[in-house]
């Protein structure tokens, strides 16, 4: 089987097929710490060109910084988590000195604003950029740290800043601006494919949107103070998203779709279940319904932290399965399984774990082994795996979950 193959094999559940050797990503100071370490450099990661923004969001951040090295805190994809997104380079030495897969392509339509907005530097020196990105949101970049920017002032406001928004950039007759001038010569890769193939992601959901351009302080009380302007955003950008995808697969096949929430943290999810049966559940039910009737039998939510509470809520809106599983969130990869025997899984190693040494990694491995067993799951670590993370360390625990993986083979 090719690797595209498997991946459907493994989602379907059968124990015999070998999942993909896959890692979510790792932050680009540990890209840095491994070549010093001993990772054979051959190709280094490259930051993508410009794109939109689905793909290029922060470009103007991890260009901002000079000199021939990757910034600290962008993320560097290790195959679990599709490409193209934000602007992040593709790992190709790690891939090719421990054995790894490559991995998940997400297909490359504009998901968010057309036009998009004129990326604008207002301000900048050596340790800060201030910029408006291509979303529209106004945002500060920190240089010595490298990691995502901040906002400082987001794109809708109230009913006047998403009027503007709806009226002059979300029309649904201009949908083949969404895609980019080569489509033809992606769509023929798409097509005679060997790798999973993705539908949406980041920026797109049903949370993580809202979040993205409103705010999360003025999100979380325009759910009470402006319930209809909430209704109105997600129907227009579920209408937006069906109209695109449609469009999409009926010039192509895929083989997931996503949807992107990061709607938890460490101690639980950051909007109630009455908000999420309210507002997230009529809008999921409607993709989720039509991506089925399409033929995308596989939809996972993309969300960090520890979101166990929330399952059955995505369950009832048609999801089909969960990542990354942030065991070093609180989730806790067995009990998951047992409570849902059909939800399909990737991620679960807890990666800030990897440094305490091979007898703790054989330990953390140990559930991996048996949801292994129960099939659907594809494991890598559970996040971008942190620089604290020593290259031997990493390798060591790398290959240990290659031999579990390839133990799936009957």
């Amino acid at each position: 089987m090719n690797l595209r193959e498997r991946f459907q094999e493994v989602m379907s559940f059968n124990l015999g097929a070998v999942p993909p050797k896959w890692e979510f990503g790792y932050w680009g100071q540990n890209i840095e710490n491994w070549y010093r370490e001993g990772l054979p450099r051959h190709r280094y990661p490259r930051i993508p060109r410009p794109g939109n923004t689905h793909t290029a969001l922060y470009s103007p951040c991890w260009r901002s910084i000079r000199g021939d090295r990757l910034p600290a805190g962008i993320g560097v994809m290790g195959g679990g988590l599709y490409w193209p997104t934000q602007s992040f380079p593709q790992d190709n030495d790690v891939r090719q000195a421990l054995g790894l897969d490559l991995g998940q392509i997400a297909v490359n339509v504009n998901l968010l604003f057309c036009p998009q907005f004129e990326p604008r530097v207002l301000e900048q020196d050596e340790e800060r950029l201030i910029y408006t990105d291509i979303d529209g949101v106004k945002r500060v970049f920190m240089k010595t740290t490298g990691v995502l920017p901040s906002a400082l002032e987001n794109v809708i406001r109230d009913w006047p800043s998403w009027n503007r928004l709806k009226s002059e950039r979300l029309s649904l007759k201009n949908l083949k601006e969404r895609f980019p001038p080569h489509w033809s010569k992606l769509l023929a890769v798409y097509r005679d494919r060997d790798f999973p193939l993705v539908l949406g992601g980041y920026p797109a959901g049903f949370f993580g949107t809202l979040a993205h351009l409103m705010g999360y302080e003025r999100l979380f009380y325009t759910y009470t103070d402006d319930p209809p302007l909430l209704h109105d955003i997600l129907k227009t950008f579920t209408e937006l998203w069906i109209a695109l995808y449609e469009e999409v697969l009926s010039q192509t096949s895929v083989d997931l779709a996503i949807v992107w929430e990061d709607i938890s943290a460490g101690s639980g999810s950051m909007v109630g279940p009455h908000m999420i049966r309210e507002f997230m559940l009529p809008y999921y039910k409607r993709l989720t319904g039509f991506l089925k009737a399409h033929g995308v039998k596989t939809i996972f939510v993309d969300t960090d932290g520890d979101c166990f509470d929330i399952i059955p809520l995505f369950l009832e809106g048609g999801v089909t399965g969960m990542y990354p599983i942030e065991v070093s969130c609180g989730m806790d990869l067995l009990k998951t399984r047992q409570a849902y025997p059909r939800l399909q899984l990737m991620g679960g190693v807890p990666k800030s774990e990897l440094p305490r040494g091979r007898a703790r990694i054989e330990q953390i491995l140990q559930p991996v082994a048996e949801v292994l067993k129960t099939g659907g799951y594809i494991p890598f670590g559970d996040h971008l795996i942190p620089p604290e993370v020593h290259w031997e360390e990493f390798k060591y625990y790398r290959l240990r979950l290659n031999q579990l993986l390839d133990s799936c083979a009957r």
